[in-house]
């Protein structure tokens, strides 16, 4: 029997690639495999996973209760670390939301298809993600009933925020990220909120017919969705790089050794990319097999991101050299001893799980076999996300020894902290697993359009047995 690379045509070398979506599916295929889990209620493991969800939210609404009732007290915070875990998560949740935008914006303007499988997982995790960020400051600062008093509200006392302050300038990167990548998402979705209302039945119906906004599938709609679609696709590539170089500057502005270093903007960038294509790859593996959607989310994707990441940690392990670098080679003596202690201080065993992590885990993907083992590819994606929760934490607790060795002191966080952190999982799994019940996890429209069908010169009659050649392999392989 042919296969796929028997069938490559010398003078088109892309005609007789590896198909993106497996076993000659046709466009009633694709649309009944992903609305499925909306219009069934028999998977276990959905049901499993979304009460240990909600579970884990009421440890944060009790942590956070505590926290309102009794103050920051209840954390480990002290002089000179004053800022504890609730910065780190929030650089964490920030640094988790980039691969949405990565995979929808950006992907889409290059053009690659691939990115049509997976680009709803990467935009609804981009969401949920800046939701469990958003709530760190919020709760950072002691007095949430007080937070009106960070925007720019006249009001009696005459006090106006600092405009000079990267706290406030973090304010209106995140909102202005949540803000545009919140339309990019619904955008996308409208044409399968349309496909979801013609296959419903009474108030469901009502409600997706509601979100679709009188989809039709006219000529004039798709002309319309599609310029808008591309606009947000262009207003959401600059906030790749400029959120999370904002958040950055909540350490790079200041003075103190170690976060005073203009390499923050883009390795905290590539670290975003890297730890958010990882988590992309922690939600999209069990998905795919909870409920059955190996033949549109293939391990070509996965060892597409597989990729990524590799190339994004292999960024993120030359930062951490080029920062050590620059410590020695300035004769800074205050550079040179934070990154000494650092490595061999008191929080050294948080430095190196996070070079162990960050660096040493990823050079897994050089080997194919490893990129395209699904088993391999779910492991080494927690190792990442695990690795850059210490980056962060690595470098917030540079604040526990400064420049006058009287006052350090060592920062260990309380049960509260711990169970903050836990907690904020608890709320992005609640909404990831809404997310998988009620809305279409995969774009129907858009993978619709990388299957062959949707190739106006294609003929049954000229499709060969590539595809299904292709996919008993990917069966035989992977089980």
């Amino acid at each position: 029997m042919a296969t796929a690379h028997d069938t490559i045509d010398p003078l088109d070398p892309v005609k007789g690639r590896a198909p993106l979506i497996l076993g000659n599916a046709s466009f009633a295929d694709i649309t009944n495999a992903v609305a499925a889990p909306l219009e069934q209620t028999s998977y276990k493991g959905w049901w499993l996973g979304f009460g240990a969800a909600v579970l884990t939210l009421g440890v944060l609404l009790i942590s956070v209760g505590y926290l309102v009732w009794e103050g920051t007290g209840i954390w480990g915070l002290q002089n000179p670390v004053g800022w504890g875990w609730a910065i780190v998560n929030f650089v964490f949740w920030v640094g988790i939301g980039h691969a949405g935008t990565l995979i929808s914006a950006i992907l889409f303007l290059f053009r690659q298809k691939w990115r049509t499988s997976i680009n709803r997982y990467a935009e609804a995790m981009t969401i949920f993600a800046v939701i469990c960020a958003l709530l760190f400051p919020t709760i950072h600062v002691g007095r949430i009933w007080l937070l009106y008093w960070v925007f720019p509200i006249p009001n009696q006392m005459a006090m106006w925020p600092n405009f000079m302050s990267p706290l406030l300038w973090d304010v209106f990167a995140v909102s202005t990220y949540f803000t545009v990548s919140l339309l990019f998402w619904y955008v996308g979705l409208i044409p399968d909120f349309a496909t979801m209302r013609d296959r419903s039945k009474g108030l469901r119906q009502k409600i997706y017919g509601g979100f679709a906004l009188g989809w039709r599938g006219s000529m004039r709609h798709w002309v319309n969705y599609e310029k808008a679609y591309l606009i947000l696709a262009a207003l959401s590539t600059p906030l790749v790089l400029s959120v999370h170089t904002i958040v950055s500057f909540d350490f790079a502005v200041s003075n103190l050794p170690g976060w005073h270093t203009t390499i923050f903007p883009p390795y905290f960038v590539a670290g975003a990319i890297f730890s958010g294509f990882a988590m992309v790859l922690t939600l999209a593996i069990p998905a795919r097999k909870i409920f059955h959607l190996e033949h549109i989310i293939t391990t070509k994707h996965l060892e597409n991101m597989a990729k990524i990441i590799l190339l994004t940690g292999s960024l993120v392990g030359y930062a951490y050299g080029m920062e050590a670098f620059v410590a020695w080679y300035s004769g800074n003596e205050y550079e040179s001893f934070t990154f000494s202690h650092r490595m061999f201080g008191d929080y050294a065993w948080a430095y190196w799980i996070m070079i162990t992590c960050n660096v040493v885990s990823p050079q897994f993907f050089w080997f194919k076999k490893m990129r395209r083992n699904v088993t391999v590819l779910f492991i080494l994606s927690i190792f990442v996300n695990i690795g850059m929760w210490f980056e962060r934490f690595v470098i917030t607790m540079s604040l526990s020894a400064d420049f006058i060795p009287s006052s350090w002191d060592y920062y260990s966080p309380t049960i509260w902290d711990i169970s903050t952190f836990i907690g904020s999982f608890g709320l992005f799994f609640t909404l990831f697993f809404l997310f998988l019940r009620f809305i279409p996890m995969v774009a129907i429209a858009e993978v619709k359009t990388v299957l062959p069908q949707a190739d106006p010169h294609w003929h049954p009659e000229s499709a060969h047995g590539a595809d299904a050649d292709h996919a008993t392999k990917e069966a035989h392989a992977h089980g």
